[in-house]
């Protein structure tokens, strides 16, 4: 079995030994953070028949994936960076979800674009839930506004997401995303990377965003 192969499979039975030691019934799907490996290091994955892939470079994404996605059909690509306005118009085309949403100008954007190609993509609003200064997202207290004005333009969104703060127990931050999702009545939840990804399944993430567990350490 190849390297990535066998990551995958040891984190996918981590989280299944985790959801049952709690009584979880969920099954969260695994988006393997493929930013920077080339397309030979993501293709035994591909191969296994894993299907969602993590890329927060519009052009990066679209050199890579353009050919791939033709050949496999199946492969979902997410958007997990920052997304610029002027990148939109690619993003729309390469990507089917968009997991960094967090402004009206943005969303806005994405709906133009994608009505040119009749394209439905899969939104998450991202939540900047440690309130950090230098950190995208919208402020929880406008969470509820920008999804008022995400459903008028006719965006899909489809939960939200978050990143916690670097280095601190990420478990509160997790718990109250949870409910700010539940409130809103959102299926979705993208939370937890290689660091903390259990905690997150905890507080019922249905994605989770890992790079450096499967592909190793990026150079």
């Amino acid at each position: 079995m190849h390297g990535t192969v066998k990551n995958l499979s040891d984190i996918q039975n981590n989280i299944n030994i985790h959801l049952n030691k709690l009584n979880i019934l969920s099954n969260p799907k695994i988006v393997a953070v493929s930013k920077t490996f080339t397309i030979d290091k993501i293709l035994p994955l591909i191969q296994h028949g894993h299907i969602d892939y993590g890329e927060n470079k519009v052009q990066e994404a679209v050199e890579k994936w353009t050919e791939t996605k033709k050949k496999y059909p199946l492969v979902r690509l997410h958007m997990i960076g920052k997304l610029q306005t002027n990148k939109v118009k690619f993003a729309v085309k390469i990507f089917d979800y968009i997991h960094s949403v967090d402004s009206e100008k943005l969303a806005k954007k994405i709906a133009e674009e994608q009505n040119k190609v009749n394209k439905k993509i899969k939104i998450f609003l991202q939540v900047n839930i440690g309130d950090e200064g230098q950190k995208s997202g919208i402020n929880k207290n406008d969470l509820a506004k920008l999804v008022i004005y995400c459903k008028e333009i006719g965006l899909n969104v489809i939960g939200l997401m978050c990143i916690p703060p670097a280095n601190i127990d990420p478990e509160n931050y997790f718990l109250e995303m949870n409910q700010l999702n539940s409130a809103l009545e959102f299926k979705e939840l993208s939370m937890g990377m290689s660091s903390d990804y259990l905690t997150a399944i905890k507080h019922l993430s249905t994605y989770v965003r890992i790079g450096s567990s499967i592909f190793g350490q990026r150079s």
